[in-house]
């Protein structure tokens, strides 16, 4: 049984689409506007579960747990990006950044932990970014709030390892999608991203690089971390 959260456009959309091909028995999607998942639930009815889930609203977070106990696999893909320079970038636009990215996915992670315990063990997948590991001006808001993700993931990672979950990081590169997609920044289809992201969960990678353009900066920043922060100023 899978919750999915920021299901209903984008890498979330495509990677209902795989799970369901996929034949995961339960897909829990969710989306702060439930309207916008009659397409996600229409691929399959019986299977697909819509739930209206905001992640920074940390009742709406413990009642989706509630509502989906069953889960033992929990996908945190819901996220907010805003293109501005880091010194001029509104406030409110990188208070969102960080509330989404940061303290909704640690919510998620902190009421579903439980769930997929009880539930035998399972994994936590954090969909973060290789902004994370190294900014990018453009996304100054968004790179701080992946790079908090990415040590919060690492925390819980070995808090719950002998719980039986385990903790998956994702680190795509950019995304063709709606939110992500730039014209100075390289991307990838959000295609190849999902197909990376469910063959790294199934191999077991704690840290996963599931396209070509990430697994090679991935190769830049394990020698040569300054050389992938130059590399990303260069956008």
């Amino acid at each position: 049984m899978v919750f999915l959260s920021g299901a209903n456009r984008g890498l979330g959309r495509v990677l209902a689409e795989m799970l369901l091909a996929n034949d995961v028995a339960r897909l829990y999607a969710a989306a702060r506007n439930p309207d916008a998942l009659d397409e996600v639930v229409a691929l399959d009815p019986d299977r697909v579960v819509p739930v209206a889930l905001d992640t920074t609203d940390h009742d709406a977070v413990d009642a989706a747990a509630a509502l989906a106990g069953d889960t033992t696999v929990l996908i945190n893909n819901a996220g907010a990006a805003a293109f501005a320079p880091g010194l001029t970038a509104p406030p409110d636009d990188v208070a969102r950044e960080m509330a989404t990215n940061f303290g909704g996915t640690y919510a998620m992670v902190r009421a579903f932990a439980p769930v997929i315990e009880g539930n035998g063990g399972g994994a936590i997948v954090n969909v973060l970014s290789m902004a994370g590991l190294a900014a990018i001006p453009p996304l100054t808001g968004y790179s701080a709030s992946k790079a908090a993700a990415h040590s919060m993931t690492q925390a819980v990672r070995a808090e719950l390892r002998p719980r039986g979950v385990s903790v998956h990081g994702v680190y795509p590169a950019g995304i063709g999608t709606e939110m992500l997609a730039h014209p100075s920044i390289p991307h990838s289809s959000p295609q190849e991203v999902a197909a990376g992201i469910l063959a790294g969960v199934e191999a077991g990678d704690e840290d996963i690089f599931p396209c070509a353009l990430s697994s090679a900066e991935a190769e830049v920043w394990r020698v040569d971390p300054k050389g992938l922060e130059r590399q990303h100023t260069s956008h």
